[in-house]
């Protein structure tokens, strides 16, 4: 064998450990939460998150079994290169039909609240002492599209993992209050009507499952089954948001790292580009989305073979991404989020309150005016 080749070996040899750790807490999480999800909605979808339990199980591992030096390069392995593939998928996702229906009352929220998120959690986060790069994890969590949003943000701003674990644990656990609580403010406020509560929840409640699982309660609990269309419409506007925020908020930490190291107009050298590759797949996977539906509109034999390639990509990137939720529970320590304190939830607890109140009186604005 060459040298080259052996190192390629090495090298795959050396990722092996952690990556298969990683991927069996991983398929762990996602057996438990359908299971979890299962006896308490009664073989309904599940409203469990497996990335939330793939986060508490790679803590728990790492505090009661530890992560050996023999894994480290697989977890590191994860958190670079497969969750960033699994974030790229997503782009495939997205079809602007689906908006349609929808979109003249959402897009207005939508904007609006996420533009709330943003100043918000600037001058939140400075009042509380956090790090911009946790106020930036936190704002995009609650305005966008939860765990997605972060874990794309966090590479591209260089946060800490204690900042994108930390953000992840805010925003999964202040989520999954609004996915089971949401769904009676929304009745409270518009009744029984499906497009208004449907984009209330689909803009308020922050990562895509707890929007589905509200979704599902209001429509089950109060006969409105079209609000979980209305709401997962709403939330696919949420997430095309990224395309634009995840440039955007890489350009603003380079500026605020040249200024922080000097600020004097001497030229820092900028380490790695703002815009990532991942970023770039995630636009461009979109895009073939959007041409590929037209392509095989009409064809039934295409369309069907269209679809199943689709499914299997969403099933290769939700399992990849609770991969890499599952490898920042393994790279998280207790006694690092214990050091954390109080003042990160407490600012993830104010922007979701805020951001789901612009929600809740914005969409009664507009279906007034409409």
């Amino acid at each position: 064998m060459t040298a080259p080749a052996n190192a390629r070996a090495g090298g795959w040899l050396a990722v092996l450990p952690g990556a298969v750790l990683a991927l069996a807490l991983a398929l762990l999480a996602r057996f438990g939460a359908q299971e979890i999800g299962g006896a308490l909605a009664h073989g309904r979808p599940s409203p469990v998150s497996p990335v939330l339990v793939g986060i508490l199980l790679g803590i728990l591992w790492r505090h009661f079994v530890g992560v050996g030096t023999r894994s480290e390069a697989g977890v590191r392995w994860i958190l670079g290169t497969l969750l960033l593939t699994g974030i790229a998928l997503v782009g495939l996702r997205l079809t602007l039909p689906g908006l349609a229906g929808v979109g003249l009352v959402a897009l207005p929220v939508v904007v609006v609240c996420i533009i709330v998120a943003l100043v918000l959690s600037r001058f939140i986060g400075r009042l509380l002492g956090l790090s911009p790069g946790l106020a930036n994890l936190l704002a995009v969590g609650s305005a966008v599209c939860g765990c997605t949003a972060i874990v794309a943000t966090a590479p591209v701003i260089r946060a800490r993992a204690i900042d994108t674990g930390t953000a992840l644990t805010c925003v999964v656990l202040i989520g999954s209050t609004g996915m089971l609580l949401y769904p009676w403010i929304a009745v409270a406020v518009f009744g029984t009507q499906a497009l208004p509560s449907g984009v209330f929840l689909g803009s308020a409640i922050h990562d895509t499952s707890q929007v589905i699982g509200a979704s599902l309660i209001f429509a089950q609990q109060f006969g409105a089954p079209d609000a979980v269309a209305v709401a997962s419409a709403t939330k696919l506007l949420r997430n095309l948001s990224l395309i634009v925020l995840v440039p955007l908020l890489g350009w603003l930490a380079h500026a605020d790292a040249v200024k922080a190291a000097g600020g004097d107009g001497t030229p820092q050298r900028r380490r790695g580009p703002i815009v990532p590759w991942f970023v770039v797949a995630f636009v461009a996977l979109a895009i073939a989305r959007g041409l590929g539906d037209q392509l095989v509109a009409g064809h039934a034999a295409l369309a069907g073979q269209w679809a199943t390639l689709l499914g299997a990509a969403q099933s290769a990137s939700e399992l990849f991404m609770i991969c890499g939720m599952t490898a920042v529970g393994l790279n998280l320590s207790l006694a690092n989020l214990g050091q954390v304190g109080a003042r990160p939830f407490l600012a993830a607890l104010v922007i979701a309150v805020a951001t789901a109140g612009c929600s809740l009186g914005l969409t009664a604005l507009v279906m007034a005016l409409g």
